[in-house]
């Protein structure tokens, strides 16, 4: 019997579609039953379960009268709208079997750019869990355009790590692990088997793997865990199949990578990672260098006269691009002033001692490389 540290813990579980097809490029049903069965063992021991699956447009293509995974944006969506529904109608099947309802969530980058609809998607996936429910997740392939994609479920699974406050992220695919150099090109490739931090080394070590099947290679897997631990959550990252990867993943004895911060490296609340990851900046402000040792070294408010420039049109409340003097940006935070406001002369503006940006919601760049990652 699989034991947990805790009486429940959250675990997002993300399959690739190379995880999933067979040699022919469809959904495999023999593999879609042997991840259903370790995941039931992971509920059977406590475990609240998310799943990030790709294979929609690998589950319909053929049934859409393409001999060959079709390549051209129009078939990908009208292959994944009947793809998805048969991968959600195996799914629900195999898990009712055992004693499980699925549900279906199927997600844009927009949802989580608007934050009422942010809020809404976490309640959701909040009651689900609680009440015992698995839900699939996937991103809305039949209507998302390039603009609003996330690119790869590597980062979206990360994402809906952060929006549920996960315990473990576990991200399947056909690469068994994260090596020192390319293994293919490398016969002496060494394993990682931890990481604590994604240095500069690290990220250089992650080539461009990855299969034709899938959509992210290892680059798209190491940006996940990225922002997986800027949110304080441990990730795994191994190969879908090896026997009882996910039981094992999750007690700690799978080959693989694990990525586990340090007890005292800095982690983003839920409204931070909304600003960090999600939000969009509508403009920028540029900050003396009072208001940029405030803001950095002090942790303290920026007020109205620390802001020398301001760009864009915004409202107060929005989330902006916050610069030095030098061109760099420093951080993100929401303004409590419009574009309006905060062009007005300081004497004018009777809130002159309201934070422009309270610290609260300032997010450093230097800590979470925030370019990268937004």
């Amino acid at each position: 019997m699989l034991k947990t540290e805790k009486q429940i813990k959250r675990v997002v579980i993300k399959i690739g579609s190379s995880s999933l097809t067979s040699m022919h490029g469809e959904i495999s049903r023999k593999k879609l039953e042997n991840f259903a069965e370790q995941i039931v063992a992971l509920k059977d021991a406590g475990y609240e379960t998310a799943v990030v699956s790709s294979g929609a447009v690998a589950a319909g293509y053929r049934k859409l009268g393409c001999i060959e995974r079709p390549t051209s944006l129009p078939e990908k969506q009208a292959a994944a709208s009947i793809g998805q529904g048969l991968l959600m109608e195996s799914y629900s099947e195999l898990f009712l079997s055992h004693g499980y309802v699925a549900s279906q969530i199927l997600i844009t980058r927009s949802d989580f750019a608007n934050e009422n609809r942010f809020e809404n998607m976490q309640n959701t996936m909040n009651v689900l869990l609680e009440r015992g429910i698995i839900p699939i997740i996937n991103e809305n392939d039949t209507v998302t355009v390039d603009r609003l994609r996330f690119g790869d479920n590597d980062t979206l699974s990360a994402k809906v790590a952060g929006l549920i406050d996960a315990d473990m992220l576990i991200i399947l695919s056909d690469i068994d692990g994260l090596y020192d150099s390319n293994p293919n090109e490398n016969p002496d490739a060494k394993l990682l088997e931890k990481v604590h931090s994604i240095t500069p080394e690290i990220e250089a070590a992650a080539g461009g793997s990855g299969s034709a099947v899938g959509t992210g290679g290892m680059k798209s897997k190491i940006k996940a865990v990225e922002i997986a631990m800027a949110a304080g959550i441990d990730s795994f990252l191994g190969k879908a199949g090896c026997e009882d990867m996910l039981i094992d993943a999750v007690a700690g004895k799978a080959k693989g990578t694990y990525f586990e911060q340090e007890p005292d490296a800095l982690n983003l609340d839920n409204k931070q990672q909304w600003i960090a990851f999600h939000s969009g900046p509508e403009g920028k402000v540029t900050v003396n260098s009072h208001g940029k040792k405030a803001i950095i070294d002090n942790h303290e408010d920026l007020y109205r006269f620390d802001i020398e420039d301001v760009k864009g049109e915004f409202k107060d409340g929005a989330v902006v691009r916050i610069i030095d003097e030098d061109g760099n940006e420093i951080g993100l935070g929401r303004v409590n002033f419009s574009t309006k406001q905060l062009n007005e002369d300081v004497e004018e503006n009777e809130n002159e001692l309201e934070p422009a940006i309270a610290k609260e919601t300032f997010v450093c760049s230097l800590d979470f490389k925030l370019s990268a990652l937004g």
